[in-house]
């Protein structure tokens, strides 16, 4: 399996830590975000990795190299000045991301901006539908979750009605993906803004949604730890509770 990291938005949340650099490369615990990743990824044994990139792009292939010192091997995507949202990056990604140009090979994903003690040898091969993704308990800048999940593992985008079983969750950014996702994007996607350039830039929350309705996406709740380093308020709590 490879996997991709997302690496290309913008930190405008973060500034001014990320005037002058991208924000899975701020340190936390002492070393950059992203490399927890890829440390995590090396020990299971996902070796190639690709990591899409916009703001300040050249930062990464400085300070990461080719992978060699972590373990694994990376390659980079460039996706312009504007990145591509979550959707049009992994579109863009799917041909590095299989032993075949175009390919129904699974493929893990994870967002460069987060930090866990998640395990990534708990993620399936090969998931029964579309997609696996991996929840965690709502956090305060998200008291209302992202996906409700069932108890036989299938994950559904509205909320469970009164009496009905399902927990509401928030989509902890790590997941397995099919190709088969993308099969109908453009009409699930529409015309949105970004969506008829090209390369395509387009959010992946509607495809995930349109394959939650039918039954092609399960998940899983991790109860550990697990921060978005979306302020720099959460970065310096995350980087003391790291910090010997």
């Amino acid at each position: 399996m490879k996997a991709l990291i997302f690496a290309a938005g913008l930190g405008e949340r973060m500034r001014p830590l990320t005037d002058t650099v991208p924000k899975p490369l701020l340190p936390v615990g002492g070393k950059p975000l992203i490399v927890w990743h890829l440390e995590r990824l090396a020990a299971v044994g996902i070796r190639d990795i690709v990591v899409n990139t916009s703001w300040l792009a050249r930062s990464f292939p400085e300070a990461l190299g080719d992978g060699e010192q972590f373990g694994v091997r990376i390659e980079y995507t460039y996706e312009g000045p504007t990145p591509l949202e979550t959707g049009g990056g992994l579109w863009r990604a799917l041909p590095l991301l299989g032993t075949e140009r175009i390919s129904e090979e699974p493929f893990l994903a994870v967002n460069g901006d987060i930090w866990t003690d998640y395990d990534f040898a708990r993620l399936p091969l090969a998931p029964a539908g579309d997609a696996h993704l991996v929840l965690v308990d709502n956090p305060s800048h998200n008291p209302g979750g992202d996906f409700t999940l069932r108890e036989d593992g299938r994950l559904r985008s509205e909320r469970p009605a009164p009496g009905e079983p399902g927990q509401r969750l928030t989509f902890a950014g790590i997941g397995v993906y099919r190709p088969s996702l993308f099969d109908d994007w453009r009409r699930i996607v529409g015309d949105t803004p970004g969506s008829r350039e090209h390369p395509p830039r387009f959010k992946l929350a509607p495809l995930l949604r349109a394959a939650m309705g039918c039954d092609a996406v399960t998940g899983e709740h991790h109860r550990g730890r697990w921060t978005d380093v979306g302020t720099p308020e959460r970065l310096a709590e995350l980087d003391m509770s790291l910090s010997p």
